[in-house]
């Protein structure tokens, strides 16, 4: 496999783009800190709102995960719906699942309204069971899943996939209707486009390094926020930076677990070829700890697939993509890979996202690999607390604002255990792969 690009597949339609301004803004009402959906999530509902908003991006807009992902628009939580209760309760973790499900419409609604051209597929996900006892986890789920929320979920056994996918490797499957794809580059184009018509300022290659409030004894205390361009004082900080926080934010970075994830693209198969394969041309997961997501490409050509990276190698990476790939489908053992790229997704200690305020800083972060719905969500969410602060009726509350957001001892945001956990994770799949 050679010519590989390792840039994203995406950036084919959706390049990574510079932005700068010509006079450096002393002061600004809003800075966000992060030009990707979490940032302008938070920046589009300010600058309507009246405010003078500021987005610093220390590389390009566009070329961090927002532009990495599979488009897959799950909102998953990575706890079970049972985790969730032995840790909060019933109606907390109903709470939880009913925010998932309104981050998912809320998103589709500004896609819509907002005419983002981002080839928006309302086409459901199809997650495949390796065994029988899989299957009957998730038909508990789809009970309650339509019990509690009115989602659509619904198990199939084996007989039943080749409607959705032409594989043996699966005993069946949940197809749920609630959940889609989109061109995630085109949407973070999209979200950049709507921000500066809201007069957004936008300056790229700007790196933030420290923040903090040198009078806090101020009736409105300021932030001052030291760059490699200079300094700049707000009223309020958003900080969107999510995986991708350096030292200049210490506090957050702590309590943060970077993870790569990374994905392949094929060369193009053909529409008849994917359609072959894919039937219900859907979005694809796995019921693994570490399973694969995979998903036709919008224009029905393509097939990519994603998952954790296991190595620290590119070369055999990319060979463990390809294997996950022809494991589903063996059809395409001589197939070309095109692109092999890979991104950083975050996970809090206790594997929940996370809106936290730290020292006046707001903290939207934590997706756990499911940015494309909860990313611009809590950005939103972060925006209506900075609005609440002239309208008490602007904040519309989440679910997710003021759970601790834990740290553990003499850890800095260099996850040097992380080998251990996947190792752990993979003996997990093992048990889940060897008996049907």
């Amino acid at each position: 496999m050679t010519g590989i690009s390792a840039d994203p597949y995406w950036w084919q339609a959706a390049p990574p783009q510079d932005f700068h301004i010509e006079h450096w803004p002393e002061r600004t009402d809003v800075v966000i800190i992060g030009g990707g959906y979490t940032g302008f999530g938070a920046a589009i509902p300010l600058a309507r709102a009246g405010l003078d908003v500021v987005v610093l991006e220390r590389d390009q807009i566009g070329a961090g995960a927002s532009t990495r992902n599979g488009g897959i628009t799950s909102g998953n939580l990575r706890l079970s719906f049972d985790d969730l209760i032995k840790k909060f309760g019933a109606e907390k973790a109903t709470a939880f699942y009913q925010e998932a499900k309104a981050a998912r419409a809320d998103l589709a609604q500004f896609i819509t309204s907002e005419k983002i051209d981002c080839d928006l597929q309302q086409c459901g996900r199809m997650v495949g069971a390796l065994r029988s006892e899989s299957l009957d986890s998730m038909k508990r789920d789809a009970e309650r899943l339509t019990k509690l929320l009115d989602i659509e979920a619904t198990v199939y056994d084996r007989a039943s996939l080749p409607d959705y996918i032409d594989t043996s490797r699966y005993c069946g499957g949940m197809m749920r209707d609630d959940i889609g794809g989109i061109h995630p580059a085109k949407l973070l184009a999209g979200m950049c486009q709507i921000a500066r018509q809201a007069s957004v300022k936008i300056v790229t290659q700007t790196k933030v390094i420290a923040v903090s409030q040198p009078n806090t004894s101020s009736p409105t205390p300021e932030f001052r926020i030291e760059t490699s361009r200079g300094i700049i004082r707000a009223g309020h900080v958003i900080s969107a930076t999510n995986a991708y926080t350096d030292a200049g934010q210490p506090w957050l970075r702590r309590r943060l677990v970077p993870v790569i994830s990374e994905m392949i693209a094929t060369e193009e198969l053909g529409e008849n070829m994917v359609r072959s394969l894919m039937p219900g041309l859907n979005m694809y997961g796995e019921a693994l700890q570490l399973g694969h997501y995979y998903r036709p490409s919008p224009d029905g050509k393509r097939i990519l697939l994603g998952g954790r990276r296991m190595s620290p190698n590119p070369a055999m990476a990319r060979k463990r993509l390809v294997r996950g790939l022809t494991s589903i489908f063996p059809q395409l053992a001589d197939i070309t890979i095109t692109n092999h790229w890979f991104g950083f997704v975050a996970f809090p200690f206790d594997q929940l996202p996370k809106l936290a305020v730290h020292d006046g800083v707001i903290y939207p972060s934590g997706y756990c690999g499911s940015g494309t719905v909860w990313a611009r969500w809590l950005g939103q969410k972060a925006a209506h607390m900075v609005l609440a602060d002239l309208d008490e009726n602007a904040f519309q509350g989440s679910a997710f604002q003021g759970i601790p957001f834990r740290t553990m001892p003499f850890y800095s945001g260099d996850p040097w255990f992380l080998p251990l956990a996947m190792g752990l994770y993979a003996i997990q799949d093992k048990f889940k792969t060897t008996s049907k």
